[in-house]
Order: C-alpha cells, then sequence, then structure tokens
C-alpha cells in the first residue's frame, strides 16, 4: 500500500464531521444533569453516543484502503467542525487564539494529505 486514496481521505472527513455532531448532543444532553445524574437518559446524550459510535463505521471503511498514518491524524478535522457548532449553536466566542489554533490543525490535516500522494 503506497498511497492513500481521496476515498479514504473523504471517508475520514466524513466520519470527523458525524463525530463532531455527536459532541453537540452530547452538550445539550450535559445540560440535562444539572437535575442529577438521574437525567442521564435523556435522548440528546442518546444521540449523541450514537453518532459517536456511527463515525466510526466511514473511518473502519477508510483504513481498509488507506494508510493508518495517514488517515488518524486527519480525525482532527472534527475540532474544526466542532469550532463551528459551537458557534452556531451554543454562541461561543471565536478568539484568536482558537482561530490560530485552528489554522494550525487545518495546515496539519493538508500537509499530511499532501504527503499521502
Amino acid at each position: 500500500m503506497n498511497s492513500t486514496p481521496l476515498s479514504s481521505i473523504a471517508l475520514v472527513l466524513l466520519g470527523s464531521v458525524i463525530g463532531s455532531f455527536g459532541a453537540v448532543f452530547l452538550k445539550l444532553g450535559a445540560a440535562h444533569l444539572v437535575g442529577g445524574w438521574r437525567y442521564i437518559f435523556n435522548w440528546q446524550l442518546a444521540a449523541g453516543i450514537a453518532l459517536y459510535l456511527s463515525s466510526s463505521v466511514p473511518f473502519v471503511m477508510a483504513l481498509k484502503h488507506g494508510q493508518l498514518s495517514v488517515l488518524y491524524p486527519m480525525v482532527s478535522a472534527s475540532y474544526i467542525c466542532a469550532f463551528a457548532w459551537s458557534r452556531l449553536f451554543f454562541n461561543e466566542p471565536i478568539t484568536g487564539g482558537k482561530i490560530a489554533a485552528l489554522g494550525l490543525i487545518l495546515a496539519g490535516i493538508v500537509c499530511i494529505g499532501i504527503g499521502a500522494r
């Protein structure tokens, strides 16, 4: 296996998006825990867990034809998605430090993708 196909990279990025939505639902479900742990069974937490688990399906499919050393670091694309969702759904602040960190993550993903060719 000399290179990682673009289809494998796309599958990992798809899994990252799915997993980032899992984080959104986990946060929404965690808001119900203020009433105590008896509220741990709520649909938002269940959806978050389901999304996290389902995000592994495209990742496993990608590993079939791709290099782990290329694909696994690309899972960090979920941080970029989570940043966008945190602003969109929770109105969390965008700071210069966060933008710089996301830029570094994106640069790393691009470098890894280029190195896969």
